[in-house]
């Protein structure tokens, strides 16, 4: 072979290897991303749920106006799922925070961490990394 197929393969075999990288970091990217959103609908959902909690009377199994004896049990039966893992952080009569810890690893090489703090009428939502 001549000095220049040589040096065309060896081209060729770089810019194969380049895209392979760049292919694997935006699959990885993505997966990141998918796994954040998918804990930020669950702790939504479990945040309706807490506030359907407050407003119901206590005669129905409710807070009546406020989160105290609210369990992570009476909002999900599965703290554990395929997108992650689920914990009540602390219950107050005004707010309850809930955190998502989740199965991909986020910027920081760290599982993701996602915290939402619970009102009456709102939710507050943060994502750690």
């Amino acid at each position: 072979m001549g000095q220049q197929q040589l040096l065309l393969i060896l081209l060729g075999v770089i810019i194969v290897a380049i895209a392979l990288a760049v292919g694997l970091t935006l699959f990885q990217d993505s997966a990141v991303s998918a796994n954040r959103d998918a804990i930020s609908n669950d702790l939504v959902a479990l945040a309706v749920r807490a506030q359907q909690y407050y407003r119901k009377p206590s005669v129905f199994g409710g807070g009546q106006k406020s989160f105290n004896n609210l369990t992570l049990a009476s909002l999900t039966t599965k703290p554990v799922n395929a997108n992650g893992t689920y914990d009540l952080v602390s219950v107050g009569p005004g707010q309850v925070v809930i955190t998502g810890t989740g199965v991909e690893k986020g910027d920081d090489g760290n599982s993701l961490l996602i915290t939402l703090t619970v009102f009456p009428d709102s939710t507050a939502i943060v994502s750690n990394n």
